[in-house]
């Protein structure tokens, strides 16, 4: 199964897309989409837009998962970023995917463990998570991998459950019926 995350921004949008099988994960691309300093805020959504609709043509997710926005300091930069959101969300829903939306303290629990995890230590578990050499840069990508890794950890069971049926081509004989999952943290294969 194939996982695009979305980190929005209205500086940079970080993207970054995972291959799972509900056990081990692998990076597929991942990096941040931007606009030239001085280019005016519509142009700016509209590049965002552009380059996601290319990357999601390229890479044929099954899943968008998206960082939702919980408070912002300054009410200017909250309206921005919600702009960004929603180029993001458009793109996705004119890919015809599924989309799922997290909050940042969603996302932090799910790779760190601890919701009010730092971006340092967001990017380790990230380069940890994925076998990587080093964290993904800049870190608007890790950030968006994050995102998708979160998606993951959130239904790991029916990801795990969807690769074996398509792996044995229907509905295994004589297999258990799978369990409802709490936590990704309760998943036994």
């Amino acid at each position: 199964m194939r996982i695009f995350g979305i980190d929005p921004g209205s500086e940079r949008t970080g993207y970054g897309c995972v291959d799972t099988d509900g056990r081990s994960h692998r990076l597929v691309a991942c990096g941040a989409l931007s606009a030239p300093a001085h280019t005016a805020f519509p142009d700016r959504l509209l590049a965002i837009h552009a380059g996601l609709v290319a990357l999601l043509g390229e890479h044929r997710p099954d899943c968008v998962a998206v960082e939702n926005i919980f408070h912002a300091r300054n009410v200017r930069s909250a309206l921005r970023l919600g702009h960004a959101r929603g180029v993001a969300l458009l793109a996705a829903a004119a890919a015809g995917v599924p989309i799922a939306e997290y909050t940042p303290a969603e996302i932090k629990r799910a790779v760190v463990g601890f919701g009010r995890a730092e971006k340092p230590q967001v990017g380790q578990m990230v380069r940890l998570l994925l076998g990587l050499d080093t964290v993904p840069s800049p870190h608007d990508a890790a950030d968006a991998i994050a995102v998708a890794i979160c998606h993951i950890h959130s239904c790991t069971g029916s990801i795990a459950d969807a690769v074996t049926t398509s792996r044995a081509g229907g509905a295994r004989r004589g297999a258990r019926e799978p369990r409802p999952l709490s936590s990704w943290r309760d998943y036994r294969p």
